[in-house]
């Protein structure tokens, strides 16, 4: 069965306490001057390429490569949520934490997200998985040598839970995956956004609509969305774009199509970790009981934090950036203890060793 943990060793000052104090002010803007400059040594080391998906898809990432890289070479993939980017402040903090401790680090944007409008004629939306699949193969196959580890923040968590779920099958060989606040039932937040605080719905519709119009420019003559953009209206926008741009035949179903709960991450063979608090606002604790229980996924959840929130001060780094290096130090160490275990066992039972060899195989 899944592991549930409680940590309590999340401990915000008493102002940041509160659900929407958590939510909403690790992003505002008079925090980017100190994250910024708290992450330059990982921004100077970024540069930007772009990454083929396959099926004539392109997405675009950020890499930066350690100063001192750690003894055992490790990959982090970090994927931000919906309308944030490889700029969001959230992952530019975890970046930079990771980068300083050794990790080469990705930071990748989906699709439309950050300045990768004009890469792709088709609209995003939040069921093109292979397209995450094809970006971390490939970013696995530049890397070989590199242990491969998956970060994701609100739904670039629930992409990265999914990516893990379709390791075996898409050929990846994934050390471990941390999600932050993944959106686990997407209908359920969507009923949490309209019925919460009126700050949320308008905040996302505000800048789905920037989007939109960017991609419209950014494609001449491809798209009008001049009636999408009239509703103002965040579930009335979701279902026409579903009707317009999806194979999906209505709302309900395209939700469907990217929830965790259930049977998704059923069978799952890759160490993966869900954090998240239970005040979150946007993602019901109740959904955690429909997660399947799987040995491989472990459970933390906090009393508070909010949605991707979890800040001690308004200053740079916050309890979540520790949190999520701890996760994939514990995952590369188990993965490393596994293989050297594997590599005793199959030298003590190789009849071609020998009993000297296989002595020897088991001293090492």
């Amino acid at each position: 069965m899944s592991v549930r943990v409680v940590d309590a060793s999340f401990r915000p000052r008493w102002w940041l306490r509160g659900r929407h104090r958590q939510s909403v002010l690790p992003s505002l803007p008079l925090r980017r001057v100190a994250v910024e400059r708290h992450a330059r040594p990982l921004r100077v080391a970024s540069r930007a390429r772009r990454v083929d998906c396959g099926d004539g898809t392109t997405l675009q990432a950020l890499h930066a490569a350690p100063r001192a890289p750690r003894p055992e070479p490790a990959l982090a993939v970090l994927l931000h949520g919906w309308e944030g980017s490889a700029e969001s402040l959230y992952i530019l903090s975890l970046a930079q934490r990771l980068h300083a401790h050794g990790y080469e680090v990705v930071r990748l944007n989906l699709r439309d997200h950050g300045d990768t409008h004009h890469l792709n004629r088709e609209l995003f939306h939040s069921c093109r998985l292979p397209e995450v699949l094809g970006a971390v193969a490939r970013l696995q196959a530049d890397f070989p040598r590199h242990r491969l580890l998956l970060g994701g923040f609100s739904l670039g968590g629930n992409f990265m839970l999914r990516v893990a779920a379709e390791a075996p099958r898409a050929g990846l060989a994934i050390a471990g995956a941390v999600a932050v606040s993944p959106v686990l039932d997407p209908a359920r937040t969507l009923d949490a956004l309209e019925s919460g605080l009126w700050i949320y719905p308008r905040y996302f519709v505000r800048k789905w609509s920037r989007s939109l119009r960017r991609k419209q420019a950014a494609w001449p003559g491809a798209f009008d969305f001049a009636p999408l953009l009239r509703s103002r209206d965040l579930r009335r926008m979701t279902a026409d774009l579903v009707r317009a741009h999806t194979d999906y035949p209505d709302l309900e179903s395209y939700l469907a199509g990217y929830a965790i709960t259930g049977g998704r991450l059923a069978g799952l063979t890759v160490p993966a970790t869900i954090v998240t608090a239970l005040d979150d606002p946007m993602i019901p604790p109740q959904d955690l009981d429909r997660l399947p229980r799987e040995p491989r996924l472990r459970v933390v959840v906090t009393e508070r934090g909010g949605h991707c929130g979890f800040l001690e001060t308004l200053g740079a780094g916050s309890w979540v950036d520790r949190f999520v290096h701890a996760e994939f130090e514990r995952q590369l160490a188990a993965g490393e203890a596994s293989e050297a275990h594997a590599r005793q066992s199959a030298a003590v039972a190789s009849p071609a060793a020998g009993p000297a060899a296989a002595h020897a195989g088991v001293a090492r």
